[in-house]
């Protein structure tokens, strides 16, 4: 097998580019993951990186919505790529190949030559207010370890409370809130800002490190075991929070998907259909654009039921 730096030239310089540019670590991870795929394919079909060509990358888009495709780290895949992960992988090998030209490397084909997919419109499904809610609360009853019980309860507060990230939450440590409840966070592309815990929020926090106790340990949520480890630097792994959620809903009989994003999704619906100006919740989570936004504020039935009801010119 070809060795790696001949499939991909300058792969690390392009990755060490990305984090002078100040790049989160997560990006860079993804723009790695990405490209080690390309990689992976590459090798598969025995073509080394200077020989690709236009059909090449349409053959790369058809293994990348193939189920047989191989992960980065060579197992076999689980399900398919929706077509944002598949832009999101085309746009990753699209700016390493602007990266070569700037770098005066010779490359196959340009990187126009990467034309992105046609994306699902999917109709947002955004639970039921009820819904959300029993969520957020199924800990407290499903939960048998207390410890579990309140981190796991006061972490889907938060999301709620909040509309941060899953990654923004994890990553949160105790001496990031101050005491009126409110949070500065570097979220995605470390755009720095504040986000506000509703006062339940607060009250369950408390609750759970209170019972936590005192120790050294800096991240706001731990693993029940990072208390009885030398390691300072323990934190939640995204993938467990997920299934919690997952399993909380399954056994609650909600047959709406639920996941930490819904939950900020839910966030951002909801705070729209109170009369929330759509620019304060852009700022609330994060986006960098307001289009982005808006997809979150015109999610929900009702919200476009109560906009024709209130605007129609025919309404009475």
């Amino acid at each position: 097998m070809p060795k790696k730096q001949e499939f991909l030239p300058l792969l690390d310089e392009f990755l060490l580019s990305l984090q002078t540019n100040n790049y989160s670590e997560e990006t860079i991870y993804n723009y790695q993951r990405d490209l080690e795929t390309f990689q992976t394919f590459l090798t598969e079909i025995g073509i080394p990186f200077d020989k690709i060509n236009k059909k090449t990358i349409l053959n790369y888009k058809a293994y990348l919505t193939s189920i047989d495709r191989k992960t980065p780290k060579n197992s076999k895949a689980q399900k398919r790529l929706s077509s944002f992960s598949i832009n999101r992988m085309l746009s990753s090998l699209r700016s390493y190949l602007k990266f070569l030209i700037d770098m005066d490397y010779p490359v196959p084909v340009a990187p126009e030559t990467v034309k992105l997919i046609k994306t699902d419109r999917k109709h947002p499904r955004v639970p039921e207010f009820d819904d959300i809610i029993k969520i957020i609360e199924s800990p407290t009853n499903i939960e048998k370890d207390k410890f579990v019980a309140l981190r796991n309860r006061a972490m889907l507060e938060t999301l709620f409370a909040t509309g941060m990230r899953i990654s923004e939450l994890l990553n949160l440590k105790k001496v990031d809130l101050d005491k009126s409840g409110r949070i500065f966070i570097k979220g995605k592309g470390k755009k720095e800002r504040f986000v506000y815990l509703t006062p339940r929020a607060i009250k369950h926090i408390k609750k759970y490190l209170d019972y936590r106790g005192k120790d050294n340990f800096p991240y706001l949520f731990i693993p029940k075991r990072g208390r009885n480890v030398h390691k300072k630097d323990k934190k939640i792994a995204p993938n467990y929070l997920q299934e919690r959620v997952k399993r909380y809903r399954e056994l609650l009989g909600i047959n709406v998907p639920i996941s930490c994003h819904t939950l900020r999704h839910a966030f951002a619906t909801y705070l729209a259909e109170s009369g929330a100006n759509p620019a304060a919740i852009q700022i609330l989570l994060g986006h960098e654009s307001l289009d982005t936004t808006t997809r979150y504020v015109h999610a929900s039935d009702r919200y476009a039921e109560k906009v024709h009801r209130k605007y129609h010119p025919l309404k009475e």
